[in-house]
């Protein structure tokens, strides 16, 4: 009987209590942090999807859109270079089962190659000036000099393209038109490598004006891409090669640029994919011309997205609904381009990550 209150003393007394309440403590806490876990995963999850599902879901709307046109106009849609929206006052016709104005007929191609040509013009113009930047901020310039710089070329990719549009329309065009394409139309030789160099020189409007202005905004994005892979290269290997006798010029050619070379392909298929979908500022300096592709360098033209945006009023008028259709197709056309190139450019990016060589070892 003694024994049996002893431990029963003992096992109530206030010396094991708190080794109780520190046991149910600690399963307490392992259940809230377990949740906190489950949680935190099933919400990064969720996050995860969410811009697939958003492309997903554009991609979607875009062709339940672009249907009714991808039906009429077929694969010639993409080779056809007419764009004449028909008569809306005349009774429509019917062509595979959908409604569309008489007469009217759509092709991409002039928007396609607008679009590439003045891609093409922008990379040549941003690359090797967004490169010299980007050296110049890690490179050459002190410290408390490249810091502002860098945070002003970081601002200029914020500028908004409807005011660099309109400065490439009251300004800049006008200059080239005046000063620098007659110059060059009448001086480069005629030869067939050349002839798209000579011809009309126009207003200032236009495929190469595009070009530069386009070239002018995707700078931002590639010259900051590149300076911050420019930091990342470790001391170690420029100092090797300015001890085997190297400028500072090889340095850069053999050693910096080398060694984030895939990265500056991302940064440059970044900018291409903000010139491809550039909107605004090419519609306001493209001269907007439909149905005809540049005869030379200067002409006018106009790319996919720019043609959507000045062609939306006029679609919304015609009451089949078709060249809206069309519209919506040459917008899917164009945000496959686009899907493509960002997902490149990352594929890109996140290899050149992974393959930076190891300093100091051996």
């Amino acid at each position: 009987m003694g024994d049996e209150t002893a431990s029963h003393v003992a096992t109530s007394s206030p010396a094991a209590t708190p080794t109780r309440r520190a046991f149910r403590a600690r399963r307490v806490g392992a259940f809230v942090r377990g949740s906190e876990e489950g949680l935190w995963r099933w919400s990064a999850r969720v996050a995860s999807l969410v811009p697939l599902a958003g492309l997903a879901f554009v991609l979607t709307v875009l062709i339940v859109k672009a249907w009714p046109a991808i039906k009429v106009n077929g694969p010639g849609f993409l080779t056809r270079t007419d764009w004449v929206p028909g008569s809306t006052y005349a009774n429509p016709v019917v062509t595979n089962g959908v409604a569309h104005p008489v007469g009217s007929s759509y092709g991409a191609w002039p928007l396609i190659a607008g679009t590439l040509q003045t891609s093409v013009i922008a990379l040549i113009v941003a690359l090797p000036i967004s490169i010299g930047t980007a050296f110049a901020l890690t490179e050459r310039l002190p410290s408390w000099l490249a810091k502002p710089l860098s945070f002003f070329v970081e601002i200029l990719a914020g500028i908004p393209s409807v005011i660099i549009g309109l400065w490439g329309v009251l300004t800049l065009g006008p200059f080239l038109a005046a000063h620098v394409y007659p110059l060059v139309a009448n001086h480069v030789p005629n030869v067939p490598v050349l002839r798209y160099f000579r011809g009309p020189t126009g207003y200032g409007e236009g495929l190469l004006t595009s070009g530069l202005v386009l070239g002018l905004m995707i700078v931002p994005i590639i010259a900051s891409t590149t300076r911050d892979l420019f930091l990342q290269v470790p001391p170690l290997p420029k100092e090797g090669a300015e001890a085997l006798g190297m400028t500072e010029a090889e340095v850069a050619r053999r050693v910096t640029i080398p060694w984030v070379r895939s990265g500056i392909i991302g940064a440059t298929v970044l900018g291409l994919g903000r010139a491809l979908g550039e909107t605004i500022a090419v519609a306001m300096i493209s001269g907007s011309v439909l149905g005809t592709i540049s005869p030379n360098i200067f002409g006018t033209m106009t790319t996919v997205a720019a043609t959507i945006v000045s062609q939306l009023d006029s679609a919304a008028t015609d009451g089949t609904g078709f060249a809206i259709a069309t519209l919506a197709e040459a917008g899917l056309v164009l945000a496959v381009i686009s899907v493509i190139v960002n997902v490149a450019a990352r594929v890109i990016v996140t290899n050149s990550s992974r393959h930076v060589a190891p300093v100091g070892r051996g």
